[in-house]
């Protein structure tokens, strides 16, 4: 919970302290570019996910890591609380993005330690992991807003920072009752490799820098290159586990079986994270946020969605656990979620071409409860399925993979943002909403070879 408070709430005042003139207590940066920065920046915390499972599954155990990845992030956010300009965006945003990676990957592998992969209770669990989630993510931008707008960005990002540490003091204290099953180090490196891993680690962060003095990594093409390392670990990670012999037939076929989840699950983030991207344009610059006289902060248009999970998670939890095993398959709501999605996108299209501040608050809370419907067929239960059809020496890195689709369809948000033209919001809405329902469809359309390659895993 705490995590998410911290994270949402820093999400929620980073695109516009981009953006925002110098006058207004920002950095005066392109709105594009900005845009760009936001969406590869949660590419980046995904794709860190690699990281953290690699660590957890070789070397450390998933609790481990879980808990330094959480001290990680609460440095990024005092760096952005007290480093001025770019120098606090550059290293806050580092080192949140990569204590997140290895605090998403391996907070959801302890939640799968909590239930057998038979369990019928095991959706129903996820749905409230998610619940506590998103009381964090519905707090965060409400008081970084609120500091933000009164204060200035600084005491916004510092909120964030203290969150985290609330968090960390509360986990120190029930981390101790966790199953020992947390703990454990599924595929051990030697000792001997470590060496090698370490020089692997040093010789990436120094290509990293020698790209970025050369001028090939740039702000303005950040998201693009964020997208193509992403593609390029996804191919190398299914190709790893896919060859290797430590998995059995069954467990290779339900791999294959996950390939199309994963492409399916990159097109619903591509849409469903530009609530961080397009979405906090829109509510600059289109919403109109008066309320009885005061302006309501931009960041608390992300409150709204956790706000619509917390009461849909429980009905949701319910619904599965009464169902049983009667319940849709778990890729017709992939299927569903994504076509929900892409419906969502064109609910904006009656308020396309008013001016500014022309689009009502109550149209945003509907398209925004549809976007929460939508998030909860696809997202908890692409937790769930893939802790089910993990192979057992991949275990967190196969919920790696399923962040790895989160990594792609954010990073691409961000480059599709370039896009969006605020004065002409129709083709942008309509074409990608379009799109998302097609890719829905197609998966609908081939549930039963999909569930064929899953081997008994619905």
């Amino acid at each position: 919970m705490w995590e998410r408070f911290s994270f949402y709430g820093m999400q929620g005042i980073l695109l516009i302290y981009l953006y925002y003139s110098v006058a207004e207590g920002g950095l005066a940066m392109d709105e594009t570019t900005a845009a760009g920065i936001v969406g590869a920046y949660g590419g980046a915390v995904y794709l860190s996910t690699i990281v953290g499972a690699w660590l957890a599954d070789r070397m450390f155990g998933s609790e481990r890591v879980l808990f330094v990845s959480a001290v990680v992030i609460m440095a990024g956010h005092i760096s952005l609380a007290i480093l001025p300009g770019f120098t606090g965006v550059g290293v806050g945003l580092v080192l949140v993005a990569l204590g997140s990676g290895g605090l998403k990957a391996n907070a959801t592998s302890v939640v799968g330690t909590l239930y057998t992969p038979e369990d019928p209770r095991r959706d129903a669990g996820f749905s409230l992991f998610y619940l506590g989630i998103n009381l964090g993510a519905f707090l965060g931008p409400i008081l970084t807003g609120l500091l933000q707008s009164a204060l200035g960005f600084h005491w916004g990002f510092a909120i964030a920072a203290v969150g985290m540490g609330i968090g960390l003091l509360q986990y120190s204290f029930g981390r101790k009752d966790l199953p020992a099953e947390s703990r454990v180090v599924r595929n051990p490196l030697p000792r001997s490799r470590y060496g090698l891993f370490i020089g692997l680690a040093v010789a990436g962060i120094a290509l990293i820098a020698v790209l970025i003095l050369l001028g090939v990594i740039r702000a303005d093409n950040l998201s693009a290159v964020v997208i193509v390392t992403v593609l390029g670990s996804t191919i190398a990670y299914f190709s790893v586990i896919l060859s290797s012999k430590r998995i059995t037939p069954t467990e290779r076929s339900r791999v294959f079986g996950f390939i199309p989840l994963f492409i399916v699950s990159v097109g619903f983030w591509s849409l469903y994270q530009q609530q961080f991207t397009v979405l906090t344009i829109y509510s600059d610059k289109k919403l109109n946020r008066d309320l009885f006289g005061w302006e309501m902060p931009v960041s608390w248009v992300q409150s709204i969605n956790p706000v619509f999970i917390i009461v849909l998670s429980g009905v949701f939890a319910a619904l599965w656990t009464k169902l049983g095993t009667r319940q849709p398959s778990t890729p017709v709501k992939f299927a569903l979620g994504t076509m929900i999605m892409g419906l969502a996108f064109l609910l904006f299209i009656p308020f396309a071409g008013g001016g500014a501040n022309s689009t009502p608050l109550l149209a945003i809370v509907l398209i925004l409860f549809v976007f929460t419907v939508a998030e909860l067929l696809l997202s908890p239960v692409g937790l769930s399925v893939t802790t089910k059809l993990a192979p057992e020496a991949f275990h967190t890195q196969m919920v790696a993979l399923f962040f790895l689709s989160v990594a792609l369809g954010t990073a691409i948000s961000g480059w599709l943002a370039q896009f969006f033209d605020v004065d002409n919001e129709l083709p942008y809405f309509a074409i990608l909403g379009l799109i998302a329902i097609g890719i829905g469809a197609a998966l609908l359309f081939a549930v039963k070879p999909v569930l064929r390659l899953m081997r008994g895993v619905r």
